[in-house]
């Protein structure tokens, strides 16, 4: 283990992370009632112009009258470079009470831009006496950010996640592309022909490497790392295997965009049985250990280490607040 340490980000609950725009009211008690872990009330991409001050009023209005139970809620702010982000920012934090979360921010490009939120929630805070301290969640969604990822990652002591978005990244890249998430007809591999001179297709994934990279500047800051959205809500298997993808790769969760993708997400990014069973034995065993006075543990036949006792106590953490969520 490094001598320099990781201080990882209070726990909370992201397998999937539901969007609602801002200019439906009457969407967001349905979001309250949905499975869904975190609630996002959007005033970006899915608000006209014209409707932005009206949603603005909205959602605040919403954060004050709406009962979200246990879920947390966060608000996606228009960005830096819009007439709207600076009065999204003032007037949420000041008129809409203690209800929200969370403020995410869109095309974060440099760590300046989050410092910017950062110090005017700051100020908005101070000047109504707000009690809970707003947390920060960015959206790394073009080749600007991506190159700043680190210093994104390490802006503010304010931030919890980093998220992906694949529409606004792969235009920012001039990727020829026109998926929200998913794969591309073209993006192959072809193996060498046979002896019959056939060849096999392989479809790769033309976002792996931005995953890859987000989790690990996430990781190494102590953030959560979350997965964005899959445009195509009426294709259940394709996002299924996207969510696996990004699970695979070390994110927590991951956006619906429809409610239909919530459950999706939801079964994904819950621990198997088998591993919180497992976790769970693995904890048990080291703690029967420790009142034995045992310098060493084993499990079935292994010897359980550092790393395994690590691995099982985030499983059985994840697992405990997915419960006390569930009530199950």
């Amino acid at each position: 283990m490094s001598f320099t340490t990781i201080d990882r980000v209070g726990p909370r609950l992201n397998r999937s992370q539901l969007f609602v725009p801002g200019v439906r009211p009457q969407l967001f008690e349905k979001a309250a009632a949905s499975d869904a872990d975190v609630i996002c009330l959007d005033l970006e991409d899915s608000v006209a112009p014209a409707d932005k001050p009206k949603a603005r009023a909205n959602i605040i209005e919403g954060l004050k009258t709406v009962n979200f139970g246990t879920k947390s809620v966060s608000v996606r702010i228009n960005g830096l470079d819009t007439a709207w982000c600076y009065r999204d920012v003032i007037d949420i934090v000041e008129q809409a009470g203690e209800r929200l979360d969370l403020i995410m921010i869109p095309k974060v490009g440099v760590a300046a831009d989050v410092y910017a939120i950062d110090m005017l929630i700051s100020q908005a805070e101070m000047a109504v006496g707000r009690v809970k301290k707003m947390k920060l969640e960015v959206i790394i969604e073009s080749v600007l950010g991506l190159n700043n990822i680190e210093a994104i990652a390490g802006s503010s002591k304010r931030l919890e996640s980093l998220h992906f978005g694949s529409a606004d990244y792969a235009a920012s890249a001039g990727m020829r592309t026109t998926n929200i998430g998913g794969p591309n007809k073209d993006y192959v591999v072809l193996t060498d022909k046979s002896a019959s001179g056939a060849r096999d297709t392989h479809w790769s994934d033309l976002w792996h490497y931005v995953t890859v990279r987000m989790v690990a500047a996430a990781r190494a800051h102590g953030l959560r790392p979350i997965d964005g959205p899959f445009g195509d809500y009426s294709d259940a298997e394709g996002f299924l295997a996207q969510a696996r993808r990004s699970a695979v790769l070390g994110c927590e969760g991951k956006w619906a965009i429809h409610p239909s993708q919530v459950s999706l997400a939801n079964d994904v990014f819950t621990p198997p049985a088998e591993e919180v069973a497992a976790a769970e034995a693995i904890l048990k065993a080291m703690q029967e250990g420790t009142e034995k006075g045992m310098g060493a543990v084993s499990l079935n036949g292994k010897l359980i280490d550092l790393a395994s006792i690590r691995q099982a106590e985030v499983i059985v953490g994840q697992m405990n607040m997915i419960r006390a969520r569930t009530k199950a």
